[in-house]
Formats: C-alpha cells, structure tokens, sequence
C-alpha cells in the first residue's frame, strides 16, 4: 500500500535550485565589495541569519551602530564586578542559560581577569577551581548550567565544602516563567536553584537587579574567603544579564569595594590557660590537618612546636609541618600523651579513638587511645560554620578547653602566651624531650625504609616502588605534589622529603570520586603561573574514570602536569570491603572461590589509559608492567613536562 503524504514537502530539485540561486546571489553580493571579498574568508551559503559581525564585516557598517538591545548590556556590568576582585580563570562547560555573560566574558572583557578555561564537564571545573586555590591562595569562578549543570557540580563542590576551599560559583537560570523559553530551558530552570547544593556552601543569594548583583558577588566573595574557607553559589537569571541597564530613580549603578575580612582569632584567656596546659605538661602532643594556609603557617607551626618540643601528628589534608623534622610522628603519639592540641582537625574524635570495622551491621568497635585524665585542646574556624543535614562535622569528641577561631591566626598569640608560661626549671626537661624525640624520629624512618624495599622487583609494581622511582625523577626539580586519588599507602608522605607547603595539597574533603585529575589540573595551572613549579599527580583508574575529559583542557590550555597512574584495576577499597563480609559470612568456604572482585574490578578489558591521554593531546607511555623499565618511562615523561605539555605514564602496580 502507498504511503500517504501527511504534509507538505520540499522537492529535492527545488530545495538544490533554491541553494544554486542563494550561492550565487552571495557570489554577486560578495563581488560588489571587493575590500570585503579579498579580507573575509570563504563561507558557505546559510539557512541561519547573519550575525551583527558578520553584517558590520561585509557593509563597513560598524557593530556599534547595530546594537539592537538599545544600551549596555546587563551583563557588561555583571563582568565589571568580576573584574574588581581579580580572579584570573573561569573554568567553565559552555550553556545557553549563561551566554549572555559568556559573550560579555569574552567581548567586552577581552577574555583576561578571569580568562575562560573550556571543561568537558561541571564537576572538572570545580575541582580544577579547588585544585588550584590550594597552591594560588585565590579562589576561582565557575558558571554551570542551570538544574543539570548543578547536579553535575554538587560532588565536587560538597569536597570543596569538606576541605574548606572557597569557590565562587554563578547558576545559569530563567527565573521568569512568562518569557522564559518553553522545552529545554525551562527543564532546567528552577524557582531556587541554589536549593541543590544549599547544605553545603557558606552562603546564596539570588539577585533581582543589577545593583543587588554587584552587592551579592563581593558579599559572596568576602564570605568565602573569610576562615573557614568554603564555596558560595548565585543564581543568575538569565534575563538580567540580557537586559539593558536600567538606572533606578537616577541613580548610576555602583560597585562596592572588597575589604578582605580579618580571621577569626582565639579568645586570649582560653590562649593564656592552653599555654599553661601545654608548658607544664610532659608528653604534649600537636595534631594538625588543615591549620597551615602557607609556608607562614608552616613556620609558626615549627616554632609553636619547637617551643614546646611536642611531637606533631600532621593527619595530611595539608602539609602542615615539615616531615623531615625530628618532632615529626605518627598517630600513635597521642596514646602516651598528657596533653593533646588540635589545630583545625576535622575528625578529632578519630585522633582520641579507634573504630574497628568488625563486618557486624556496620556497628564497629570503639576503643579509647589515649590514657585517662589527657587534657585535650582545639583551636578550629569549623565550629563557626557548622550545618546540621550532611555529616561533615564528624562525631562528637568532648574536650577541655575549645576555641572557635582560625588555627594560623591565632598561632602567633599562642606561641608567645607558651614561651611566657614556661618556667625556667622546665626547660631542660624541655630540651631532653626533643633530644628523645630525634632518637624515635631515625628509628621509625629506619622501619620505613625497610618497610618500602619489600616486593620492590614484584610484578605488578609495588606502590612503593611506584612512588620512589617517581621521586628519583623529580627530585631535582622544584616539585609539588598536587594530587594522590590513589591508595599507594601513604607512600609519599612517609618517603619524600615534604617540607614546603605546596610539597602535598592533601586530599580532596568529601573522598568524592573524580576529584584528582581536574584537581592536579588546577593546581598545576597555578604552579605555571608561579614560574615553572613542576607539578606531579599519583592517579588512581577509578578515579580517573570519572573525569577522564578534564585531560583534554590540559592539553587545551598547555598546563604541564606529570601524571603518573597507580593502575589497579579495580576499586580495591570497596573489593577489601566485600572480601571481608564475605569472610565474617562464612561465605568463601561454602562456595569454594573469591566472589570480591564481582562489581569491584576494572578488567577484562583492561583500559589503555596511555591511549585515553593520547586522544586528548597528551603525551603518553605504557602500561608499564616491568618494574625495571619505570624509572626510563618516567625521566622521559618529566622532559616532556619540563617543555610545557602534560604527560602520563601508566603503569600496572600492585592493590595498594
């Protein structure tokens, strides 16, 4: 049976003939302006309207003159106030619900301060942002994509909520339902985007005028730069960045100046009775996690130390204190201590207690590590910020003295109260506390290094053999750490000599997967910046696997990174996790073999991770299976990064 025609149709003949006509009226049209025709290049004919450019181009009529939205558009203004808090990059994935601030970006603010970075995806972008505030001390802006573009943001900005790294982050949105676009937009539209992510950013506002907006991005930046550090989100409606700007009964549109926040310091009575705790006691213990901001708060970390000469536990979200001194320690320090300070911690339960994970219900085991009567002290910015949905904050620890306030800021005043309260007849005993702790310092690293040359010619790679022929190769050179997704057990930390605050930027605060790529990302773009810092980043497969695009902005923006991956092959985490419930289960003796890897593996097939950076314009080597032929790949990876491209190496290793 003949197919019915339900409408109309175009003629094939026609539809060519109508093409034929079109190509040849540009032709003609092209020909009476010859200094237009021997400048422009070559187009094909277009269904589409010309743009202002294209018409300015070919009718010497300039752009200016063509403005069809009858003044300064809105977002112009938006770009201005930008522009006042000197942010340099903008790593963003390109939308429509932002595109008018987009062109602004780009046109009228010449693509400088902030220049936009193009990412493949949200969740990149903000972890390139909290990648690089870890080196730069700045915070970047990002511009998402209404509903979706958020959603695809959260994760990373819940890590950048957990590690107290600010973020500065606008949402594309069409508030206004009467001329908001139907189908698309309007899917991803919403009455209160900021809804999404609300529970864990510091602060969000949604302006309705162009002067609000002005007041709430500088607010918005003052909150997320004042201690704790934390990300902050604008809705954006899309019709007040299109619109012209609108001067209400007259007045001229302002911008407020940014006058940073002095930092929350500790109260000086509590100070001047944690200063006696401390110098009156025989073991004192210093825990720290994210007190240092920089190499200052790494100093006064040492002289705080030093005074007191207490062993310091540095929990790694940062590098605190330098490894490579002798009052660095392990965890176990504070099971022997009378006096217990935690600068900024943020599971100070876990520093006081063990939890044993038995398999039954997930209940666990407690156990109490220090003795009883151990006085503890915190000094922690985070009491000033606490929200109650997500469980950040951690459990419960009670203590002697608390201080909200900012760990580095208060250092200064704390190290002077402690010098003051030592007596005279304390500090010889004072001085044989260090000279013990310098003994237990070379015992331990002894055990560490014996510890590391265990399966050193194994096959696959032992992760410590992973890290130490990564380091033969970058020593040299002035290195920083800038990411490790992988679980190579604490190798760097406990190998490499860390003493400059950027030598490891901790990990990513939520424990979110996709953060070390984008992360490593950002912080190398930083450490360019700075003049040449060589960046390296451990990467694990999983991990990658959730942002594996963020490798192509690297190549894309020409930021050297040295990636070296910790290759697997499966979630070994959570493999370890099955594999002991099915033990306590009794379940691998009735079935005779190892179900774990079911769900946890990343073979068969195996991912060519040297061709994934390949196709994205990296340089690449591997899978490296031999550990013999690591140390070469790696030295020539390094001569690649060295001359201004990223590089990766991937090698097969051992779990963890």
């Amino acid at each position: 049976m003949a197919r019915k025609d339900s409408g109309s149709k175009v003629d094939r003949r026609k539809f060519l003939t109508g093409v034929a006509v079109a190509g040849a009226a540009t032709a003609a049209s092209t020909a009476a302006n010859a200094t237009t025709a021997a400048t422009a290049p070559a187009r094909l004919p277009s269904a589409l309207p010309p743009t202002a450019q294209t018409i300015a181009a070919e009718t010497n009529v300039p752009q200016a003159e063509m403005n069809r939205i009858g003044g300064v558009a809105g977002s112009d203004f938006m770009v201005d106030v930008i522009k006042t808090l000197d942010i340099k990059y903008l790593p963003s994935n390109c939308a429509s619900s932002f595109r008018a601030i987009h062109e602004s970006l780009i046109n009228y603010g010449g693509n400088t301060k902030p220049e936009f970075l193009t990412v493949t995806h949200e969740e990149s972008a903000i972890a390139m942002a909290h990648g690089y505030f870890k080196i730069a001390g700045k915070p970047l802006l990002s511009l998402c994509h209404g509903t979706v573009g958020l959603q695809h943001a959260a994760m990373a900005m819940y890590n950048a909520w957990c590690d107290r790294v600010p973020v500065i982050m606008m949402g594309g949105n069409d508030l206004d339902a009467a001329n908001r676009p139907p189908g698309v937009p309007t899917y991803h539209s919403a009455q209160d985007i900021n809804a999404l992510v609300r529970d864990f950013t510091k602060w969000d506002d949604t302006p309705v005028s162009l002067q609000h907006f002005a007041q709430s991005v500088v607010r918005a930046y003052k909150i997320s730069m004042t201690p704790p550090y934390g990300p902050v989100m604008i809705s954006l409606d899309a019709g007040l960045q299109q619109e012209p700007v609108k001067h209400r009964n007259g007045e001229k549109l302002s911008i407020p100046k940014y006058t940073p926040t002095s930092p929350p310091q500790g109260e000086m009575g509590a100070v001047r009775e944690a200063a006696k705790m401390l110098a009156s006691a025989e073991r004192p213990v210093i825990v720290v996690d994210r007190a240092a901001r920089g190499e200052n708060g790494v100093r006064l970390l040492v002289q705080l130390a030093e005074a007191l000469q207490a062993r310091v536990v540095d929990r790694g979200a940062r590098m605190n204190f330098p490894k490579t001194h002798h009052l660095s320690a392990g965890p176990a320090a504070v099971n022997n201590a009378d006096v217990v300070l935690g600068l900024e911690v943020g599971d100070f339960w876990a520093v006081m207690n063990s939890y044993i994970d038995n398999g039954d219900h997930g209940i666990g085991v407690n156990e109490t590590k220090i003795k009883p009567g151990t006085k503890l002290i915190t000094i922690s910015s985070v009491e000033l910020n606490t929200k109650a949905n997500y469980q950040d904050f951690q459990r419960f620890q009670p203590v002697d003295i608390s201080m909200a306030a900012d760990a580095e800021a208060t250092l200064p005043s704390l190290i002077e109260a402690v010098k003051a309260a030592i007596p005279n007849d304390r500090k010889a005993a004072i001085e044989k506390r260090g000279e013990a702790a310098k003994r237990a310092r070379g015992e331990a690293r002894a055990r560490i290094l014996q510890e590391a040359a265990i399966a050193w010619d194994a096959t696959p790679i032992s992760t410590a053999r992973l890290v130490m022929e990564t380091w033969a190769q970058i020593k040299d050179q002035d290195w920083s750490l800038v990411a490790q997704s992988g679980n190579v057990s604490g190798w760097p930390s406990r190998l490499w000599p860390m003493e400059k605050h950027y030598h490891w930027l901790g990990q990513s605060g939520g424990y979110g997967l996709g953060y070390g790529m984008p992360a490593a990302i950002g912080a190398a773009l930083a450490n360019r910046d700075i003049g040449g810092r060589f960046s390296v980043n451990i990467q694990g497969d999983g991990d990658l696997m959730y942002t594996s695009g963020a490798m192509w902005t690297a190549a894309k923006h020409k930021i050297p990174l040295l990636t070296v991956m910790h290759n697997n092959r499966g979630y070994h985490q959570e493999l370890m996790h099955v594999q002991r419930l099915s033990s306590f289960r009794n379940r691998v003796a009735s079935l005779g073999n190892d179900m774990g890897p079911i769900g946890t593996s990343i073979m068969n097939p195996d991912i060519d991770y040297a061709k994934l950076a390949e196709s994205m314009g990296w340089w690449a080597k591997g899978p490296i299976k031999d550990p013999a032929q690591l140390g070469p790949a790696i030295k020539e990876a390094v001569a690649v990064v060295k001359s201004g491209q990223p590089a990766l190496v991937d090698v097969w290793t051992q779990p963890r």
